[in-house]
């Protein structure tokens, strides 16, 4: 237990790749009233070869609190997986590195954790994203903005060291912050844990972005290909996440190849209908992510070049995911073979004969992960 009013003794886990808002974070950390966590993680999964100190100086009410630990560069899960299991607290709070907790946070975790049941396995936060109030936001930041409303995810969320245990924490097979967190929280749901929103509340802010952030967001396609093996085609329900546009991409993908290869074999007419047909749905397309947003001349140039390259290069991702995903097997597949293949053994035991099956006798295991792992944050 915590010394301070006998709160629930935590740990802060905080995945870094060494960005300026990590001292914002840390600052609020220090800043706030309620009960101080047993340590604050810092996994610092920068390249191993990066020979700099972390850019945040970690404020004097948090020194003695502060570890940082190297991580492998091998993304978010990975890093979370270091910071956790270096944790012996009973609960672990994970932040993201470009989140503000609020003044209050520490106690309202406090209490969140202690309103926890039994079989309460983690508890989310109220997450916020303040965005301009002179004019309407830009696609960036409405990508950002739906955090608000994303289910179980880690900017802010509160696990149980028992059940992160009973399912082996994140599944490292996750490369990127994305669908990492939707994927921990089903297969906790599925081991009869509840998952609760508390009443804590974090500022997510929206970070600073390059032109191209839209089009490098597609790699988690082959995210979606890894979570449909692992869960089924109904994941997306069980996690209460969106679907996308994937159909309209690969759709106005196939119109956009057909009519250059109908222009590569002289067929003008089909090359001319097929890239009315590209145009079109890029066009609408366009316009979706324009029509909501500020309207300048910057933004409408961002919107028209990265609406254009976004559909290939979401199916290119998608099929990239099917390849290197291709000897996935869903927890419930493995579960049901190795059933089987115990049953089978068992049946060739009881033989009249006493012979055993051509297999060797007992459990063999079965053992379906892959790799597949890259360093990017977004």
């Amino acid at each position: 237990m915590n010394e301070e009013a006998g709160a629930v003794a935590y740990a802060v886990v905080i995945p870094t790749l060494g960005r300026p808002s990590l001292g914002r974070v840390l600052t609020a950390l220090a800043a706030g009233e309620g009960p101080r966590p047993a340590r604050v993680v810092l996994v610092d999964d920068r390249p191993p070869d990066d020979p700099n100190p972390l850019p945040a100086a970690v404020p004097a009410a948090l020194r003695d609190l502060v570890e940082i630990v190297p991580g492998r560069g091998a993304g978010p899960a990975a890093a979370r997986n270091t910071g956790w299991r270096r944790s012996p607290e009973p609960w672990i709070a994970f932040l993201d590195d470009d989140v503000v907790p609020g003044p209050d946070w520490a106690a309202a975790l406090a209490g969140d954790l202690a309103a926890a049941d039994p079989d309460i396995a983690g508890v989310q936060a109220r997450i916020t994203v303040p965005l301009p109030l002179d004019r309407a936001p830009t696609d960036w930041e409405r990508s950002t903005a739906g955090l608000a409303t994303a289910r179980w995810i880690t900017a802010d969320m509160a696990y149980r060291r028992a059940a992160l245990e009973s399912v082996g924490g994140f599944d490292e097979r996750f490369p990127r912050a994305f669908r990492e967190d939707a994927d921990l929280a089903l297969r906790v749901l599925a081991k009869g844990w509840i998952l609760a929103v508390g009443e804590r509340r974090t500022q997510h802010p929206v970070r600073p972005a390059d032109a191209w952030v839209s089009v490098r967001q597609q790699a988690g396609n082959a995210d979606d290909v890894l979570m449909r093996r692992l869960h089924g085609p109904d994941w997306w329900a069980r996690a209460d996440a969106p679907r996308g546009r994937l159909a309209r991409h690969a759709a106005i993908t196939a119109a956009g190849l057909a009519a250059l290869g109908a222009a590569a074999l002289g067929r003008r007419g089909a090359a001319a209908a097929l890239g009315a047909l590209w145009l079109v749905g890029t066009g609408e397309f366009a316009a979706a992510r324009v029509l909501p947003g500020p309207r300048t001349k910057e933004e409408v140039r961002r919107m028209l070049t990265t609406s254009a390259l976004i559909p290939p290069m979401a199916v290119a991702h998608w099929l990239a995911g099917h390849v290197r995903h291709r000897s996935v097997v869903s927890e419930r597949e493995a579960a049901a073979e190795a059933q089987a293949q115990a049953e089978a053994d068992a049946r060739a035991r009881a033989r009249p004969d006493g012979r055993a099956s051509d297999r060797a006798e007992g459990y063999i295991p079965f053992d379906s992960a892959i790799s597949g792992n890259s360093d990017a944050y977004e």
